[in-house]
C-alpha cells in the first residue's frame, strides 16, 4: 500500500497542471453540491416552519357521523341513495384518558386539548364570523407557539381575557384593553377583554381566530367539559402520517396529519428533494467523467513508466492500486476544498443575501459531499486503472 501510494503521489506531482485542473473541477462540483443542497434544505425548512407554525402536526378528533341506513341482507342489490349526515360539534369521549395515552406514544412530543367552533364577534354594529379556539395555555404553546407571535399586549387567556388576530382587530377597531362580545353557536354570549393581538402571518387566520380559555369556549359552544380535538406535535414531522395511522388503529378516533391536510405542500417538498438529488447525481457524474478523462490521458502518457514497473515485478494489482489512489486523492482533495467553498458561499448568502430565510450547513452534508466526491474519484479511476494494469510490460517499454 505504501509503495503504491508513493508512486501515485509522484505521478500526481509530475503532472501538476493536470492534477490542479482536476482538483479544481472536483472542488467546483463539491461546492455546487454543498451550496445547492443546503439552499434547498433551508428553503424546505423555512416553508415547513411557516406552514406548521400555525397548525398542529396531528389533529385527533371524533370520527365522522355516518348515515343511519338499515343494513341489507347479503346478496341483495342496494339501490338506495343515502345523503351524507351533517356533522355537528361533538366532544371526544373520555378525552382526558385519550390525552394521557396520546402524550405517551413514541414520537409524540406535546399534546394539547382544544375546543373549537364557529361564533360571532360583535362590537357595536360591526359583526364578524370568527373561529373560537379554547385552549390550555401552558399546553397549547408547546404545540403552536402563539406566544411568540404577539404584536400587542401579552399572551393571556382566562375567564374574561381573549386574544384576537391583528386583521380582526383592524376590522372591528379594537385595541388591547377594549371589550368584545362573542356569541357562540349555542346562543350564549359573553363580553371579553382583549388581552393581546397576535399575527400568525396568514391573512385568514389573523382575521378569524379568537383564542380564549378552555372553559369559556366550552360554555360558548355548548360543550361543557368537552373538547373537540387534541392537537399533537411529533419529533419527526415526516413520520406524522405513520403516527396518525397508529393513533387511528389504537383509539378508533379520526386522526389527520399535516401531510394529509397539506397535500400540495408535501408534493412541493418531494419535488424539491428530487430536484436536489438529481443535481447532486449529475454533478457527481460530471466530476467522475472529468477524473476519468484526465486519468485516461495519464495512462497513455505514462505507458513507458508502467511497463518498467511491471518489468521490475510490480503486479497488476499494484498498478491498479496506483491509479485508484490517484482517483481517490484528487477526489478527496477537491471535495474538501469544494466543501469549504460551498460553506463559504452559504455564509455569503446568509450575510449579504436577500435575508429571506436562513440556510444552515449541517456537518453531515459536508461529510456526504466529501465521501461522494471521493467515491466518484475512485469509480472514475477504475477503467483507466484496469487499462493500465492490463498493459503488457514488453509492449509498454517499447512504447514511445
Amino acid at each position: 500500500m505504501g509503495l503504491s501510494w508513493r508512486i501515485a503521489y509522484n505521478f500526481l506531482r509530475d503532472g501538476r497542471a493536470q492534477t490542479l485542473l482536476i482538483i479544481v473541477g472536483v472542488a467546483v462540483g463539491a461546492a455546487v453540491i454543498v451550496f445547492i443542497t443546503a439552499l434547498v434544505d433551508g428553503l424546505q425548512g423555512n416553508i415547513v416552519q411557516r406552514t406548521l407554525g400555525t397548525q398542529a402536526h396531528i389533529v385527533v378528533s371524533s370520527p365522522d357521523l355516518l348515515p343511519l341506513a338499515q343494513a341489507v341482507p347479503p346478496g341483495t342489490v342496494d339501490l338506495r341513495s343515502t345523503d351524507a349526515r351533517p356533522q355537528r360539534l361533538r366532544s371526544i369521549n373520555n378525552w382526558p384518558g385519550v390525552l394521557d395515552v396520546l402524550q405517551q406514544l413514541d414520537g409524540v412530543t406535546a399534546a394539547s386539548p382544544v375546543v373549537t367552533g364557529p361564533a360571532f364577534a360583535q362590537r357595536g354594529a360591526a359583526v364578524r364570523a370568527v373561529a373560537v379556539i379554547g385552549i390550555v395555555p401552558q399546553r397549547y404553546v408547546q404545540v403552536i407557539p402563539v406566544n411568540q407571535d404577539m404584536v400587542q399586549g401579552r399572551f393571556n387567556v382566562g375567564a374574561s381575557q381573549i386574544l384576537i388576530g391583528n386583521r380582526l382587530a383592524q376590522d372591528l377597531g379594537l385595541r388591547v384593553g377594549d371589550k368584545l362580545r362573542v356569541q357562540g353557536a349555542s346562543g350564549g354570549s359573553q363580553v371579553f377583554d382583549v388581552a393581546g393581538v397576535f399575527s400568525l402571518g396568514v391573512r385568514d387566520l389573523d382575521q378569524r381566530y379568537v383564542y380564549m380559555g378552555l372553559k369559556p369556549a366550552q360554555a360558548l359552544l355548548g360543550l361543557p367539559g368537552g373538547v373537540t380535538e387534541i392537537d399533537l406535535t411529533v419529533r419527526d414531522i415526516f413520520s406524522a402520517e405513520a403516527i396518525a395511522a397508529r393513533i387511528n388503529r389504537l383509539t378508533g378516533l379520526k386522526s389527520e396529519s399535516w401531510m394529509t391536510t397539506n397535500g400540495q405542500l408535501l408534493n412541493a417538498l418531494k419535488s424539491q428533494t428530487l430536484s436536489s438529488a438529481l443535481i447532486r447525481f449529475f454533478v457527481a457524474l460530471s466530476v467522475a467523467f472529468g477524473i476519468a478523462s484526465v486519468l485516461a490521458v495519464s495512462v497513455v502518457q505514462r505507458t513507458r513508466e508502467i511497463g518498467i514497473l511491471r518489468a521490475m515485478g510490480a503486479t497488476r494489482g499494484r498498478i491498479l492500486a496506483v491509479f485508484l489512489y490517484e482517483g481517490a486523492a484528487v477526489g478527496f482533495a477537491g471535495s474538501v476544498l469544494g466543501a469549504v467553498a460551498g460553506a463559504g458561499m452559504v455564509w455569503v448568502f446568509n450575510t449579504y443575501g436577500p435575508a429571506l430565510f436562513y440556510v444552515p450547513v449541517a456537518l453531515s452534508l459536508v461529510i456526504e459531499a466529501v465521501v461522494l466526491a471521493t467515491l466518484a474519484g475512485i469509480a472514475a479511476a477504475a477503467l483507466p486503472a484496469m487499462r493500465a494494469a492490463g498493459l503488457d510490460p514488453v509492449v509498454a517499454i517499447r512504447y514511445v
